[in-house]
């Protein structure tokens, strides 16, 4: 059996190093040529060219590097195979490292005790409780719940909004289109973790924008954004930044990554840039994951985390 690993934008060479020592009895590929007459049965990828995949007659599988699968599903000649979501602890734990970071340092003012440090200023600022601060997090799958999980033991009130009805133990739920004016109007702080799909490019946009609470017990609303870059409008949120609409933001994705340099969002004071930095996926964690679902799957066990391609995630 032969696996294709087939990514760009970084070295593979981790990535085959793991994958190899999880399952060393597989032969694991970078160039589909070097199979020579061997089929592929299961790709591993992370934007993968364009096509590349329709020239696997033998493919049974496509696994994702990560969380989103929208890079393998924007391919117009993808082959009618599952295609598999990573879903593990070790990423799930780091996005909301992430976003318990970037919430508590919001929170905390950490902006303003950062300018006054660079100013010699000593002066104390009100603080609100936790528990008068609402966390409003824009997508309720497995990375949303956790981060809510993990928010709502350090007190914070959390609300969710979702495509479709959930329901999650302490946190306030809304969903589909009727739903998100309530739920904006409701949170201080909103946390984007949504899947990119044709429904949520652009969401986070003048209109959303412009539905964020004026009055927040931080002075102003806050946006985070931990899910994809196509899911932003820049010129929008540069725009509510400086109409003061929004009071500051934490961006760790963007509409074209790297973050080009003439961007404002760059030397912009009151947003936060990470470099699509906030749940690396780790080969020596996530590798063995991949290898056992091909395993599970040799064996005639169903697939675990199938991507719906309906529904884009």
């Amino acid at each position: 059996m032969t696996i294709l690993l087939s990514v760009t934008g970084f070295d593979p060479s981790r990535w085959w190093e793991a994958l190899h020592l999880a399952a060393p009895d597989r032969r694991i590929v970078v160039d589909p040529a070097a199979a020579t007459g061997e089929p592929i049965d299961y790709a591993v990828v992370w934007k993968q060219p364009p096509g590349l995949l329709a020239t696997l007659p033998n493919l049974k599988a496509i696994f994702s590097l990560g969380a989103g699968v929208d890079h393998i599903l924007a391919d117009r000649e993808l082959p009618d195979v599952p295609v598999v979501r990573i879903v593990a602890d070790d990423l799930k734990d780091r996005m909301s490292e992430y976003v318990v970071w970037r919430v508590l340092d919001h929170f905390r003012r950490g902006r303003a005790y950062r300018q006054q440090q660079a100013q010699k200023i000593w002066h104390e600022r009100m603080q609100p409780a936790a528990k008068d601060v609402t966390v409003g997090i824009m997508g309720l799958g497995v990375l949303g719940i956790d981060a809510a999980t993990k928010l709502g033991v350090l007190g914070f009130k959390l609300t969710g909004w979702s495509r479709s009805a959930k329901r999650v133990e302490g946190v306030e739920t809304f969903a589909g289109t009727a739903g998100l004016a309530p739920f904006l109007g409701a949170s201080d702080i909103v946390v984007v973790l949504l899947p990119l799909t044709s429904e949520t490019r652009g969401i986070i946009g003048a209109d959303l924008l412009s539905k964020l609470k004026r009055e927040t017990p931080l002075g102003g609303p806050v946006l985070i954004n931990a899910g994809r870059g196509a899911l932003q409008d820049e010129v929008a949120i540069l725009a509510a930044l400086d109409d003061e609409r929004l009071m500051e933001a934490s961006l760790d994705v963007f509409t074209v990554e790297p973050l080009p340099a003439e961007s404002r969002l760059w030397s912009h004071p009151k947003v936060f840039v990470t470099p699509h930095a906030a749940a690396l996926s780790d080969p020596d964690s996530l590798a063995p994951i991949i290898m056992r679902q091909i395993a599970a799957h040799e064996r005639g066990e169903p697939l675990e985390n199938v991507a719906d391609r309906t529904a884009g995630y």
